[in-house]
């Protein structure tokens, strides 16, 4: 199999949907002989900030000398970042080897009458397979959807158990309540393992404790409060946190702050667990991470800001940064966003600092919603706003409207950032 059949199957699966639930997975792989049993876990769950969590600790993991698998999802650059190896991606030949595999114990499965994997299933395989290939000493992987019923669930070597910010997410999916979709991502929690997490709803908290109470496990806090930030510009922060002086990271705005505290008190249990990770590791590695797509700026004439804001609290975090590090801008805008997402609740969060927004259709035209929809809703809040063919004219026309001494926001789902991101590293390159 070449990786382009590879990715052709794998697509077809796709067309299937997703279940949630563990049986199927589980059956897959029993047919490929357990793979995840000889790996160690470090499991996400969350809202907003999973992927900056998993960033951030699979870095500092990877500076302490362990070689670090990580699963990521949804991808920002191209699809072969979901499987990572110490910030590598997997190389498309291996790829293409290892889904064969899964296909073959799919085909398996279907002859003896057992439902077909999801497409998130096999991938999740994949991940696996190949991480045991390559002899990992940690796996640090998100929770697709959820945590009770996700595929990533079928894990049973875990480590610690990381929950970042949890908020609604989902809806009818997960539950109808915040509450409901807590008890749902606390799933993940295992006898055996440490839980720590961020800072949460106090709803949200209670639940999550009173879980880690019933399995025994040892649960932590992150105390965000606790740090001290030294210096915050656009192109990054510097803060203090217990023992540790003058932190640095490229990532900006307090969310990233307490994210990075989370991962602080993550790697605290870890050395209590035996591993041995270094101050001078977890210096380099907060200062060493990079994660697009999350508050991203590029220098320029006019600057571009490029930010994952795709759901109510995600917005509200993208607008106190913009408050923060760009007080008293209103921006010239460009947005996607899925039919399926709190489209109404992000535009009310943002519309104080835009000062027009130019909307485009996602690449995924069955979920996106309609750039003209979209206009409308933005006019209706008093937003000027206009339909831009693809990606490529409204960044252009965006930066045509702020000219030289201004600022451009792309925000919206993460689906087509990395479009946007390509698109301006080329101009930034005179490409």
């Amino acid at each position: 199999m070449l990786y382009e059949e590879a990715r052709v199957y794998l697509d077809h699966v796709s067309k299937y949907g997703s279940v949630l639930g563990l049986d199927s997975i589980k059956s897959l792989l029993e047919e490929l002989g357990n793979p995840q049993k000889d790996l160690t876990f470090i499991h996400i769950a969350g809202t907003n900030g999973k992927g900056s969590i998993l960033a951030y600790l699979s870095q500092i993991l990877t500076e302490a000398g362990y070689r670090t698998g990580r699963y990521i999802s949804p991808t920002v650059m191209e699809y072969l970042e979901r499987f990572q190896i110490d910030g590598k991606y997997m190389e498309e030949t291996e790829f293409a080897e290892i889904t064969a595999d899964v296909k073959r114990a799919a085909e398996k499965l279907a002859e003896t009458g057992k439902p077909s994997p999801t497409v998130f299933e096999m991938e999740t395989a994949i991940a696996f397979m190949y991480f045991k290939k390559r002899a990992c000493d940690f796996v640090v992987l998100e929770a697709g959807l959820g945590g009770a019923l996700d595929a990533t669930n079928i894990i049973e070597n875990t480590k610690v158990c990381i929950f970042a910010s949890i908020s609604m997410d989902h809806i009818g999916v997960l539950g109808n309540t915040l509450e409901e979709i807590a008890e749902n991502k606390a799933g993940i929690l295992k006898k055996g393992a440490a839980a720590v997490t961020g800072r949460q709803q106090a709803c949200v908290l209670k639940i999550l404790r009173q879980r880690a109470e019933e399995l025994g496990c040892p649960f932590s806090v992150a105390e965000a409060k606790e740090a001290q930030v030294i210096q915050r510009s656009l192109q990054g922060q510097c803060f203090s946190y217990q023992e540790y002086e003058k932190l640095e990271t490229s990532l900006t705005g307090q969310h990233q702050i307490e994210n990075a505290v989370t991962v602080l008190e993550a790697v605290k249990i870890l050395r209590r667990q035996g591993v041995s990770i270094s101050q001078e590791a977890v210096r380099q590695g907060l200062q060493h991470t990079r994660w697009p797509g999350r508050f991203t700026v590029y220098d320029g004439k006019p600057l571009v800001i490029i930010d994952g804001a795709h759901n109510a609290d995600a917005a509200k975090r993208l607008a106190e940064n913009i408050n923060t590090l760009l007080p008293g801008r209103k921006l010239t805008a460009v947005m996607g966003v899925f039919q399926d997402k709190e489209y109404e609740k992000i535009i009310t969060r943002l519309a104080p600092f835009l000062n027009f927004v130019y909307t485009i259709d996602l690449p995924n035209r069955e979920r996106t919603l309609e750039k003209e929809l979209l206009c409308e809703m933005l006019q209706k809040q008093g937003i000027e706003a206009e339909t831009a063919e693809n990606t490529e004219e409204a960044l252009r026309l965006a930066k045509q409207r702020e000219q030289e001494d201004g600022a451009v926001l792309v925000f919206g789902s993460l689906s087509y950032l990395g479009d946007i991101i390509r698109l301006e590293e080329r101009l930034q390159k005179g490409n």
